[in-house]
């Protein structure tokens, strides 16, 4: 007999970019706008560090499911988005850096379901202990130096890290395409699916995760990440502090050129 539960909405309407569900210990962050493909924004910049937090502090959630929503995980910015006259560097670089600790620091395990294209901030769909793919999924890199702006808010300790110190910067500098199958190749995507199969086998393995107490789990999952959690402490607040010296030079460049 399946006792498992459906998954039931929960926390509507806290956040704008975010729908929330669950069942079975098992927490499932969609990541939308408008209910279509997640276009990046800063409402998603703010808003995920916020569920991300709210999730390590909750007892309920044993295992976080991760995923896009439609034909791309992460595809296209809103760059408008973050030009905000009320806001200085220092909240860009408190937001990212929590967003990036959290996903490689949190409590409990990561299904991600990157169900698409994800050349916006890839490294969101790739920091999970298991990550799902659709086929015709690609990564790249297209969020900093292909459009001038320095990649030190974790793409540059994560894909190094995925992909080797050469590999990494090439990536990086380029903003070159991985397919799903090289992915699953180099080993930072563990299954392929067909789209509309993925959700069902996330939440599959979430739940077999999730038979187990949550206090195993978050040893579990502490164990499996001192590495990769000392390599980001160490790097990501002086990349994002490198990443805004970058935006504070260009800035004074338009400046002068203005006056």
């Amino acid at each position: 007999m399946d006792d498992r539960k459906q998954p039931q909405e929960a926390w509507p309407g806290r956040w704008e970019s975010i729908r929330v569900r669950r069942a079975d210990g098992v927490t499932e962050l969609t990541l939308h706008t408008g209910g279509g493909p997640l276009v990046w924004s800063a409402t998603a910049h703010r808003e995920l560090p916020e569920a991300l937090l709210a999730i390590d502090a909750d007892p309920d959630s044993k295992v976080l499911i991760l995923s896009g929503t439609g034909e791309s995980f992460c595809d296209a910015i809103d760059l408008p988005s973050f030009y905000r006259p009320d806001a200085d560097w220092a909240h860009t670089w408190y937001e990212g850096r929590k967003m990036l600790e959290l996903l490689v620091g949190l409590n409990i395990p990561i299904v991600s379901v990157v169900n698409g294209p994800a050349r916006i901030h890839a490294e969101i769909g790739v920091l999970a202990e298991a990550v799902l793919a659709a086929p015709d999924t690609v990564f790249a890199d297209l969020a900093h130096f292909t459009r001038g702006a320095t990649p030190g808010d974790g793409v540059h300790a994560v894909w190094p890290k995925l992909l080797g110190p050469t590999r990494g910067r090439y990536f990086l500098l380029t903003g070159t395409d991985i397919d799903a199958q090289e992915a699953l190749r180099i080993g930072f995507v563990h299954e392929i699916h067909e789209r509309d199969a993925l959700n069902d086998r996330a939440w599959h393995l979430a739940r077999k995760m999730a038979e187990v107490s949550r206090a195993t789990l978050q040893y579990t999952k502490m164990a499996l990440s001192f590495d990769l959690r000392r390599h980001f402490i160490e790097d990501l607040s002086h990349g994002l502090a490198l990443q805004g010296q970058g935006f504070g030079a260009r800035k004074a460049v338009l400046r002068t050129k203005d006056d």
